[in-house]
């Protein structure tokens, strides 16, 4: 494999590639040259991929089979000896795709299972052997494997033969807090654990007298850490989705704690509390992905704003704003000028605390700076 120009990247494009051997097969081993036929690195081909160069190892050393259980046990040193997140929690990221240096692959724990996200046909050829050899390491017993629809076309991952999860459901704890986790039902794995450091802040900040809005809630992590961890006894928690609102209710159970759930979109919900004259002391604003891609882009800014034009209506002065974004598409300076715009648009100010991000088992690497997705401000509102 040889390519056009040096590039360090993790993911080489079909632009990027001048020649491939005719023998390299869809998931080979290949190793890699530049555009003076020197040594350059080895990666995993797939010519008909929309990312045909995923590359594993850049340098002149040799690369076979087993330095990828190598850079899975670098992984997972970082999780255990490193940030020793079992002593917080069970459920942690394990393998962060390209900021782990293995790029097409994404893999949590919670509890004993390991819930699996596949975007490479070379990564899916070898998890049975890469799985044994992370179970005997995390001390997991199961594996819930997910290819979304675009990843198995695109890179022609065949349809698994039974489509059901081994296993449904699992309960977790991060920081003392209890959740149960729904493979089947949940999006992607279920639960974030992105959030975890963000969860326990948040719970720093609370007290049992404060009023908090947990908007676009999911299974209830901000909600029940406020609760749970910060002893916030006036909490509501609202998401559209049915199915995250009720596993919210029985993470609640879980917890033995009494948080206000509501089943509705969270601008219309918002709205009717501007007409009702609600304020808040704190409000956590955690949306889905409003820019999935370059074109709506302007689309996902519109929302970004409006949201946080909401929740900014109904914080009492001096409130406490945790909003967030995980479009990967939007900088972190887009993102506070979003917010921003939103403020002054109410006629409020932003004394801006701090902007954090997703936890250290969310790593970025120098070459894949766009795997810094998450983005968090704290903000008082005046």
């Amino acid at each position: 494999m040889q390519l056009k120009y040096l590039s360090f990247a993790s993911q080489i494009y079909p632009a990027m590639i001048r020649a491939a051997s005719p023998d390299a097969t869809p998931g080979s081993l290949v190793a890699i040259y530049d555009k003076e036929g020197r040594r350059f690195g080895a990666g995993l081909y797939h010519p008909r991929a929309r990312v045909p160069l995923r590359v594993f190892r850049h340098g002149t050393e040799p690369f076979g089979e087993a330095d990828f259980l190598t850079l899975l046990d670098r992984a997972v040193d970082l999780r255990l000896e490193v940030l020793r997140l079992p002593e917080v929690t069970d459920a942690f990221r394990v393998v962060h795709s390209d900021a782990d240096g293995l790029s097409g692959l994404i893999v949590d724990r919670y509890a004993d299972v390991l819930s699996v996200e596949v975007h490479s046909l070379g990564v899916w050829q070898r998890l049975p052997r890469w799985l044994p050899h992370l179970h005997a390491r995390l001390g997991t017993r199961h594996a819930v494997v997910e290819v979304s629809e675009f990843a198995a076309r695109v890179e022609g991952i065949p349809a698994p033969a039974d489509a059901r999860p081994a296993v449904t459901r699992v309960k977790i704890r991060e920081h003392g807090v209890r959740y149960e986790v729904d493979f089947a039902g949940g999006h992607k794995t279920g639960f974030f654990c992105d959030q975890r450091d963000n969860r326990r802040r948040l719970a720093g900040l609370v007290r049992p007298g404060t009023r908090v809005l947990d908007l676009c809630c999911y299974t209830g992590g901000f909600a029940l850490a406020a609760a749970v961890l910060g002893g916030a006894t006036d909490v509501t928690g609202v998401d559209l989705d049915e199915t995250a609102i009720a596993q919210a209710r029985r993470n609640a159970h879980l917890n033995h704690v009494r948080v206000n759930w509501v089943h509705c979109d969270a601008f219309s919900y918002a709205r009717q509390m501007q007409r009702n004259a609600q304020r808040w002391d704190v409000i956590v604003a955690d949306p889905p992905k409003f820019v999935p891609s370059r074109e709506e882009f302007h689309e996902g800014r519109r929302r970004y704003e409006d949201l946080n034009g909401l929740a900014i209506s109904l914080l009492r002065p001096g409130g406490l704003l945790v909003t967030c974004s995980c479009s990967g598409l939007v900088s972190a300076e887009q993102f506070e000028q979003f917010v921003s715009r939103a403020a002054h648009r109410q006629g409020r100010r932003l004394q801006i605390l701090d902007g954090t991000g997703a936890g250290p088992d969310h790593p970025v690497m120098s070459n894949c700076p766009e795997s810094r997705y998450l983005k968090v401000i704290w903000a008082r509102v005046w």
